[in-house]
């Protein structure tokens, strides 16, 4: 229902951006990718290519593994807005845009609106026996961790909120997640932002951001 009601704004605004993509680089818009789902199964989801052709998984699958090996805050590379990515790309990142295909894999019953986030296979690997439990449900194009602690929680952490919203999961708790989700975005486009004029200053262009500040997860103790 929710999927209908936006088609009017969302059909349009994916056309613009396959639009974009096609003009700005070379290569399909569509980008498929295999993913890990409910129960550990795998499955093709669907984004809108935000990377130049060509781009090997090397450089994602080394910065996630010192990310876990050094229990740091999980600074997602969209943030970071990395060379391989497309004029736009950064932007098409952080607002989320480049998701909106995955509306595909709702219909087709392999995510959920609300949900942890779909892991790459490589990355299944890190999460213990205790840890996949938050692959009892299904993924989610939106989820507790990226509306209060993406980009500012550890791999530990992540998986903490994960292993809440499992075990507390209801329609109340996802309707308040798809009502945090726009702030949410709209924070991390400020952090894009934010990470660019950084990078400016340190070529003598524009003054520092400071770094984002460390959020708490409702009442959930972190240890």
């Amino acid at each position: 229902m929710c999927i209908v009601i936006s088609l009017p704004l969302v059909m349009p605004l994916m056309a613009v951006i396959v639009l974009w993509i096609r003009l700005v680089s070379r290569g399909p818009a569509l980008f498929r990718q295999e993913r890990i789902g409910r129960d550990g199964k795998s499955f093709v989801l669907y984004k809108f290519r935000s990377m130049k052709m060509g781009c090997g998984t090397g450089p994602h699958e080394a910065y996630l593994r010192n990310l876990v090996a050094s229990n740091s805050p999980m600074i997602k590379l969209d943030l970071l807005c990395d060379s391989r990515v497309i004029p736009g790309g950064c932007l098409l990142r952080s607002a989320g845009l480049d998701e909106l295909p995955q509306l595909l894999n709702v219909l087709r019953g392999e995510m959920s609106l609300v949900g942890p986030r779909p892991c790459l296979p490589e990355e299944y690997r890190y999460f213990s026996t205790k840890q996949r439990e938050r692959f009892k449900v299904l993924p989610g194009l939106t989820g507790i961790w990226q509306v209060d602690g993406k980009n500012e929680t550890t791999f530990l952490e992540m998986n903490i909120m994960d292993e809440y919203y499992v075990n507390h999961v209801s329609a109340a708790l996802d309707l308040g997640i798809m009502m945090r989700t726009p702030s949410a975005l709209l924070l991390q486009i400020w952090q894009a932002s934010q990470q660019k004029k950084a990078r400016r200053q340190r070529a003598g262009f524009q003054p520092s951001a400071g770094k984002p500040r460390r959020r708490a997860f409702l009442n959930v103790p972190v240890r």
